[in-house]
Parts: structure tokens; sequence; C-alpha cells
């Protein structure tokens, strides 16, 4: 990759070879990719860099120079946006399984700016993610900041941003890359819903449990004292 001054922008003009360019169609309109992308707020599709042309490089300075976490689709970059509570929730939620790995460490936890290639055209981040070493070359972590991997469990924390559309397009995607378990958390209705494939999910409320599965056996944590600790409703675990 080089890099390229642009004398009218602090923003510098980047050539990559290791993105995706994508063509849309010419007559296309930028409600046409908001459609395309799950019709989400048109604030959050971000016209650096031109629709179709964006690479991961471009996803990583945003980061780096904007504080910006974006996800890319398509060669489009999108915008995540979270409140600060649901940060809370993931924060907690990353809480609880890193217990769990301390007795059974299995892999590792990502947060909410672990950026995930799960596809080559997808750059995705999760809000909370669980990768198994046996995803990784050699059980070792890599050295790239974007890891070329799919999790085994990615978490959601739905905020007024997300659409039906597009959590429905995130979910496909995920399982087509090979995530195994993908929990979506409403903070609004205090509800989960489990998914262990892309066409139907388990709904539950407060008194359900978030489980591992097989892919974290023994993992278990009732919905309700997630949003009570987040709440600041319950103590410290000991």
């Amino acid at each position: 990759m080089s890099t390229i001054a642009d004398s009218s922008s602090s923003i510098p003009v980047l050539i990559s070879t290791t993105g995706p360019i994508v063509g849309f169609p010419s007559n296309w309109s930028l409600v046409d990719l908001q459609d395309h992308l799950g019709g989400i707020p048109l604030e959050r599709i971000l016209l650096y860099r031109s629709p179709g042309t964006a690479t991961e490089e471009d996803a990583l300075w945003l980061e780096d120079h904007e504080d910006r976490i974006c996800e890319l689709v398509d060669g489009v970059l999108v915008e995540k946006i979270m409140s600060s509570y649901e940060s809370i929730l993931a924060m907690v939620l990353v809480f609880y399984l890193q217990q769990y790995l301390q007795q059974s460490p299995l892999g590792v936890i990502l947060g909410e700016a672990g950026q995930l290639r799960i596809l080559p055209k997808k750059l995705r981040v999760p809000d909370v993610a669980f990768v198994s070493w046996e995803r990784f070359p050699d059980g070792q972590l890599p050295k790239d900041r974007v890891y070329r991997v799919a999790p085994d469990l990615a978490v959601e924390i739905l905020s007024e941003g997300n659409t039906k559309r597009e959590m429905e397009r995130k979910l496909d995607e995920y399982f087509e890359a090979g995530v195994r378990l993908v929990w979506y958390i409403d903070p609004r209705s205090r509800t989960a819903t489990i998914y262990t494939d892309p066409n139907s999910g388990t709904e539950i409320d407060a008194e359900g449990f978030l489980d591992g599965k097989d892919i974290l056996p023994g993992f278990s944590l009732r919905l309700g004292e997630l949003f009570d600790r987040a709440d600041r409703r319950t103590g410290p675990t000991t």
C-alpha cells in the first residue's frame, strides 16, 4: 500500500491492492445504496471512500485518525454506532465470558472494536465475539490488526440505528462465514434472540439464559443478571 498526500484535505489518498472494488449499477442513487445495506440511516454510510472502492486500510485509517469504528460492506464503509449503555452491556458480557475462560481457556474474546474479516468483501465488528484457538493458524494469535477469521460466537447489542433488514443481512453473513452461534441482545425490550442458524431464532426474556452450548460448554448467564449488573443492581461476582 502507498500513500499520496492530498493538498486539499487532511485525508490521505490510499492506493491499495488488498481491498475489493465493487461496481454498483450506474443508475443507483444513495437511496438504492441505503436499501442495499439494509435501510440503515444515511448518516452511517460514509462517502470516504467512494462507495464500492473503500478498503480495509481505509477503515483502519478512520479508526486511527478519527476514532471511528467502521464495518466494510461491499466496498462501502458503514459506521458502527453504539450508545454508552450498549457499550456497558457489551463490557459486562465480556467480564462474564472472561471469567469463564479463566477456568476453560478455549479461545479469546474480542470487544466492540474487534474488526474481523469474515468474508472476502465483509469486514464486520461484532460487539462481542469469541474465537476458539482452533480457528487461528497454529493456534496462535495473528500479528495482523484485523483477524481474518469468523468467530465461533458473535454478539450484537442492538441500537436504535440498527434496522431489521440490516441485522437479517448480517445474520446471513455470519453463518455463511462459519459462525456457529449468534446472540442479538435488545436493551429496549430487555430480551435476546439466540440463533444457531440464520432461519430461526429463540427469544428469551430476562429470566432466560444465554447458553454457550457446545461452543462454550457450561457457560450460562441469566439475561436479567446481565442487565442488572449493567444497571449496578448487583455487586461483583466473587
